[in-house]
């Protein structure tokens, strides 16, 4: 089987072995987003309901790496096998190349939004402003981050490891180039992070993958601890809030999906922690509180030691005084929350699934992707919880037309559906230059500093709702490709 990635959006489905589905909505929309890499390209798909999936364009380009697409927008970031070290910034609406940039090693990840573009390498992150490419920050000498893990908010802020003997990440503000805050998550390694697209809450996973915790961004108080498993160690394949933070949602390389609920008293009291605790070391100066500092042991009191890591917000000793003040009947509370509300069983355990929650024709599903190419959707009763049902399997590794699967209109010999599909990838090819660019002599299929700047704040805009140009070339000059040290 050809490997490949699918990325769902619901808003953001991640990257997988084989096939790669990855689905990406982070803003209010009526449809979802998805796109597939593999060894013949990428492909983009729009999903408007449980029954349909739309090609929107297809790159028939080589063994592609990364393609990261902003939210429903035309910009996409492509790295491919054969140059893992440049990143190259598409129109894919006009099947044109508007930039590409070189770094001094591979490139894992790439995340981005409205304002920013963040590369991960293994020991460094670069910072671009996405509306001209200009580098704007870089961060280097990191600890060695072989999977490029690394999380970027709505709100530009960005998470990353910086130890490889324990679960301690760096929260930078890349809106503004500073560091905010250094928490101790785990014991264990890192192997999943993740913001709330409100960006208040990140959530993280260790290398065990049997806790899961929420932790509130603004202070680094802990939300919540969810018990993925107790003896089991396993590997987290994606971590995903839901869009109005209310859930998590965690996959791995077991049979069972979990999705957990979040209490916004929680939260609440998170946020309030940092006042509270001072009251508390007020009034007992020589209560220090007691915490466990073991994965798998570690209960409803360690507020104190996810204080004590954050140590950029000076709290420290003075969180752990709260753990005795706590009643019994709170401590029981949060274990009976930590408790999965919903679970999705899964019919072939071990391969990599990434899941999100999406709002497909106004109800609430779940959308699993799966390495071997097929995107699964399920029920989810977000009243009750309980056990989520397959509702639809949509396999997304060959073209569309002739899937009966997603072709609600018609069965798979129905040759204007055929005609259609093939249609829209002819309309994809490479956009020629602009006519008055032919006309002063320039070649056809090159495009002039001020033809890439449009074209770069073209694919940005999405959609575009005012007739009046929003950005012009002096607020946003034209840039060239650089090569980033």
């Amino acid at each position: 089987m050809a490997r490949g990635r699918a990325v769902m959006t619901s808003r953001d489905l991640g990257n997988l072995g084989s096939y790669i589905v990855k689905t990406d909505d982070k803003v209010s929309s009526a449809k979802e987003s998805l796109s597939v890499v593999s060894r013949t390209g990428y492909r983009l798909f729009s999903l408007t309901s449980v029954d349909r999936v739309d090609e929107i364009f297809c790159s028939h380009d080589e063994d592609t790496k990364i393609a990261e697409r902003l939210f429903s927008s035309s910009l996409v970031a492509v790295v491919t096998a054969s140059e893992p070290n440049k990143l190259k910034v598409c129109h894919f609406k006009k099947g044109a190349e508007i930039c590409n940039y070189g770094y001094p090693s591979e490139i894992l990840s790439v995340k981005l939004n409205r304002s920013r573009l963040v590369v991960c390498l293994v020991d460094s992150i670069y910072i671009h402003n996405i509306r001209d490419m200009r580098l704007l920050h870089s961060i280097k000498n990191m600890a060695p981050n072989p999977n490029g893990l690394c999380t970027l908010s709505l709100l530009s802020h960005l998470a990353y490891p910086v130890a490889t003997d324990c679960g301690e990440l760096q929260i930078f503000d890349a809106a503004n180039q500073l560091r905010r805050l250094k928490l101790k998550a785990h014991d264990s390694p890192l192997s999943a992070l993740n913001f709330s697209y409100n960006g208040l809450l990140l959530a993280t996973a260790s290398e065990k993958g049997t806790v899961i915790r929420v932790f509130c961004v603004k202070n680094g108080q802990r939300v919540h601890e969810f018990r993925r498993g107790v003896k089991r160690h396993v590997s987290i394949g994606s971590l995903y809030f839901s869009t109005c933070a209310s859930f998590v949602v965690a996959s791995s390389n077991t049979e069972t999906v979990h999705i957990f609920r979040i209490d916004p008293k929680a939260i609440e009291q998170a946020e309030r922690r940092q006042s509270v605790a001072i009251d508390a070391a007020a009034a007992s100066a020589t209560s220090t509180g007691s915490s466990s500092d073991d994965d798998e042991t570690q209960g409803g009191n360690d507020a104190a030691a996810a204080a004590a890591a954050a140590g950029g917000w000076g709290m420290g000793f003075l969180a752990k005084a709260v753990t005795s003040y706590l009643p019994t009947n709170v401590v029981t509370d949060v274990f009976t929350q930590d408790r999965a509300y919903a679970t999705i069983q899964l019919a072939e355990p071990g391969l990599r699934y990434e899941c999100v929650m999406a709002k497909l024709e106004k109800e609430t599903r779940l959308l699993l992707a799966c390495e071997d190419g097929f995107l699964y959707i399920y029920s989810f009763e977000d009243s009750k919880g309980g056990e989520c049902k397959l509702i639809r399997a949509h396999d997304l590794r060959t073209p569309l037309h002739g899937i009966t699967e997603v072709d609600i209109v018609g069965n798979e010999n129905d040759e204007n559906t055929n005609s259609l599909n093939v249609n829209m990838t002819k309309s994809m090819l490479p956009a020629p230059g602009t006519y008055a660019g032919v006309l002063k002599g320039r070649p056809a299929d090159r495009m002039s500093d001020s033809d890439w700047c449009h074209d770069l704040r073209e694919a940005v805009e999405y959609p575009v709702k005012v007739t009046v140009p929003i950005y012009d070339e002096m607020q946003f000059p034209p840039v060239t490709p650089i090569t980033v040290e």
